[in-house]
């Protein structure tokens, strides 16, 4: 379905700019993310997607700000954190609570979308995609709870729901099964291990000592669709 190049963002000849949503996705994803939106929109939702496919290259320079500190990281809490308090290895593991490896994102498949509700969002103010916004007391709390009980309907789901010690819950990410699913079981070690050794990723000699732990934990520790009838 994917070359090594695609599953680890370093081309972009899967995916096309989708001009209605704003965003770059696979054509399946983006045909199943346009019904998903024309459904929200009829129940009062302005279904808004604010990520979609992130190269290898913007995958990297997220990371490395946040290495160097020029993004702030966070603990599960979500509560900052001071990078010089932290050696290399913290580094590396307070990068991974939130951001994926360069290689390692599902948004490099195009298959990914974060979305908020453009009609709950407040004048003058950014999301930031954090658990709050999306708690009962969030502005996101009533689309939280209709893609709970509708997303499986258009053949997304959250790949993150609970935290399993990888990556916090998101609930704002959402992921087309069809194409996703089967794009992590070919994101394989020695795949991944080619994307970050060739890479110049910060802390890279400490991430690849440590890479099939890492694999294990923050790639394929993730929530599975409630139904896997319509993967191909």
């Amino acid at each position: 379905m994917f070359t090594s190049l695609e599953l680890t963002g370093r081309v972009a000849t899967h995916v096309r700019l989708a001009s209605e949503l704003a965003a770059t996705l696979h054509p399946a994803a983006a045909a199943a993310a346009m019904t998903l939106r024309n459904a929200a929109r009829a129940e009062g939702f302005d279904l808004t997607i604010v990520s979609s496919f992130r190269d290898f290259d913007r995958q990297a320079a997220i990371w490395n700000a946040k290495y160097q500190g020029e993004r702030p990281l966070r603990d599960r809490q979500e509560r900052l954190i001071d990078p010089a308090t932290l050696d290399e290895r913290g580094r590396v593991d307070a990068i991974l609570i939130w951001s994926a490896l360069p290689g390692a994102s599902r948004h490099h498949w195009g298959t990914d979308i974060d979305v908020v509700d453009k009609a709950a969002t407040p004048a003058d103010y950014r999301p930031q995609l954090t658990a709050r916004e999306f708690s009962s007391a969030g502005p996101y709390a009533a689309l939280n709870e209709w893609l709970g009980e509708n997303l499986h309907r258009f053949e997304f789901f959250r790949p993150y729901t609970v935290d399993k010690g990888g990556v916090q819950p998101e609930p704002w990410h959402l992921s087309y099964a069809p194409i996703a699913v089967p794009a992590l079981d070919a994101l394989t070690l020695d795949v991944l291990l080619e994307a970050v050794a060739t890479s110049s990723m910060f802390g890279r000699e400490q991430v690849l000592a440590r890479l099939p732990e890492l694999y294990a934990r923050f790639v394929t520790n993730v929530d599975q669709p409630p139904d896997q009838a319509f993967l191909i």
